[in-house]
């Protein structure tokens, strides 16, 4: 997640780039998408238990459908919103940051940055694909209630955010004037 952190922030600084309106109002909402996404990722990394202790490695991921499909259906549209796949909340966040990069006419910031951007899904896939088609490697100790509903909320969040995000869109809008 580290690695993520730090390549989301790079998507921020292209909204910021186009020094416009539409820029900030982009950033404000990709923000506020990205916080949804990583507190439902930490959620779940946090409920990672068995009864040894924490796991801390991706491939412990392996075969978690199989041992608990509600998580890893709630992990994989996260995962899938981080990538940036629509119609998720990511995608969106995406969208508004790189259309106003392009309205900047900074187009070779947008064309880097959904490069960047298919390629980072590569990582997403890979956690997508261990836990749908390898093999179990045992499951997690059940996950507390605080952190089931973390998750949940941000998986509902991300899934359902194209019939939500118009208010949200309201108060970026806002929220940039006071910018420009």
């Amino acid at each position: 997640m580290a690695y993520s952190s730090i390549g989301h922030m790079g998507y921020a600084l292209v909204g910021l780039a186009a020094n416009s309106q539409a820029g900030v109002r982009g950033v404000a909402i990709y923000m506020l998408i990205y916080l949804v996404m990583t507190l439902g990722t930490f959620a779940f990394i946090l409920a990672m238990r068995r009864k040894e202790g924490n796991v801390e490695q991706i491939n412990d991921l392996a075969g978690l459908a199989s041992t608990n499909p509600i998580m890893a259906t709630i992990l994989t549209i996260l995962m899938f919103s981080l990538a940036g796949i629509p119609p998720l909340a990511g995608f969106w966040g995406k969208w508004y940051v790189f259309l106003a990069a392009i309205n900047a006419n900074l187009y070779a910031l947008a064309i880097i940055g959904v490069l960047a951007s298919v390629v980072g899904a590569y990582y997403y896939l890979r956690i997508i694909k261990l836990m749908w088609f390898d093999e179990p490697v045992g499951g997690f100790v059940p996950m507390a209630s605080e952190l089931r509903l973390v998750l949940g909320v941000s998986g509902a969040f991300v899934l359902f955010y194209v019939l939500i995000g118009g208010p949200i869109g309201t108060y970026a809008e806002a929220a940039a004037k006071t910018f420009f």
